[in-house]
């Protein structure tokens, strides 16, 4: 009898698993295979093929896989490789705290080829792996201008505060923000356009309403009120790097394949106004498999015109962490983030570090997020072009959430409130 085991079969997203079967006849090729369905009823899946050793074993930590979506040894691939059966579909989980995602793991006595095979696995095993550690509690957030939705970890507290900011897509994407929480932060996941009754796009940026965000954050019972951390991407990373540079409030920012300069809308906060350079939509690529290229869209800052646009980055109160993916084929944001690092040694800020990782993309996200090249956006006809390669990509991904939790608990400090 074939049997298959995960362990645990519960656990948070980004934590591993491990996979074995027997029973199988010695040397018998057979396929692993692992699908899920999203919120909306989407299919996602992938596979690999494996060899059963001398008796009749398969153990994904120790097992290279021969063939199908990845080869090699790599325990977590067959959540690496989920990919949707509609293509340029995105797997992101939208309610993190009504239930998880059940991943459904599948042992076939030979090789699958077909995206959904019409054949009977030889064993199945069902898991969920959930967003959110027991006891996180959610609060949706509608303060002032500031929308979004709090979570706090278990307990007393005060606990680091973070805002979580995503990009182009708009609206309010939390699934990283509760995985933070589930770590010990209080984490504010914040929408900032395409969501309630905040602007449907964006155009001219207030800084004032991050400010207010901050404020709430640091004023909250539960958080610390020597500051908070930023952590973002994309487009969302250049409101982190303004946010970092003028407010007061946050005491270190992680910038994750984002720009050192203001683009398309421009900035204002008070006084001070940063006009977005221009995109220049006529460098639009359109790639052989009919996803837009946008890297060449997004001008040089180094040139005279564009200097108003540079976010002075040497203001900021606190350090500033740049994750970077060099094979992001959406921002040139290994290129951006070295330019920020220039003006950091320019101006004397020692405290501005970068990270780069080979094979990374642009959808450097927590662990256990499947590798996504290409993906529609709401805001554009064609899907965008991410970038990246599966296996150095997704460990990345476990790299950097480490190194990104590490940094936040370093900078922010936690002292306990006066109790009144």
């Amino acid at each position: 009898m074939v049997g298959l085991s995960v362990y645990p079969e519960i656990s948070l997203v980004d934590e591993p698993v491990k996979i074995q079967a027997w029973g199988l006849p010695p040397e018998q090729v057979i396929t692993l295979r692992a699908w899920l369905k999203d919120e909306k009823g989407q299919i996602f899946y992938s596979r690999a093929f494996y060899k059963a050793d001398m008796d009749g074993k398969v153990d994904l930590e120790k097992s290279p896989a021969t063939g199908g979506d990845f080869h090699g040894v790599c325990p977590m691939g067959l959540f690496w490789a989920l990919k949707p059966a509609v293509p340029f579909l995105r797997l992101m989980k939208r309610d993190v705290m009504g239930s998880p995602f059940s991943v459904q793991l599948e042992v076939y006595h030979s090789l699958v080829l077909d995206a959904l095979p019409e054949e009977s696995p030889a064993a199945t095993k069902v898991i969920e792996r959930w967003y959110v550690a027991p006891g996180v509690q959610r609060i949706l957030i509608r303060d002032g201008r500031v929308r979004g939705a709090l979570f706090l970890p278990p307990g007393e507290g005060p606990f680091p505060g973070v805002i979580d900011m995503f990009g182009g897509v708009g609206g309010l994407i939390e699934f990283r923000s509760s995985l933070l929480a589930s770590h010990g932060f209080a984490a504010l996941a914040l929408a900032y356009f395409a969501y309630d009754d905040l602007p449907s796009y964006l155009s001219e940026v207030d800084l004032k309403y991050f400010e207010e965000a901050a404020q709430f954050l640091c004023g909250h019972p539960k958080v610390s009120s020597d500051g908070v951390g930023v952590v973002a991407i994309s487009k969302g990373a250049e409101m982190a790097l303004a946010m970092a540079s003028y407010l007061p409030q946050v005491a270190a920012t992680v910038c994750i394949n984002g720009t050192n300069a203001v683009n398309g809308n421009s900035l204002i906060y008070g006084d001070v106004l940063l006009n977005g350079m221009p995109y220049q939509a006529e460098k639009l690529l359109i790639t052989e498999y009919g996803s837009l290229y946008f890297t060449n869209t997004m001008d040089d800052p180094r040139k005279p015109e564009h200097q108003g646009s540079v976010i002075p980055l040497e203001k900021a109160r606190g350090p500033i962490l740049f994750l970077v993916g060099d094979k992001d084929q959406n921002y040139n944001s290994l290129f951006f983030a070295r330019e920020a690092m220039a003006r950091a040694v320019k101006y004397g800020k020692k405290d501005v570090y970068l990270q780069c990782y080979p094979g990374a993309g642009h959808l450097l996200e927590p662990p256990g997020s499947p590798f996504c090249p290409v993906s529609q956006s709401p805001f554009f006809p064609l899907p965008l072009t991410w970038g990246g390669e599966l296996i150095p990509h997704c460990r990345a991904q476990d790299t950097s959430w480490k190194e990104l939790q590490e940094f936040l608990s370093r900078h922010i400090r936690c002292s306990r409130r006066n109790k009144l």
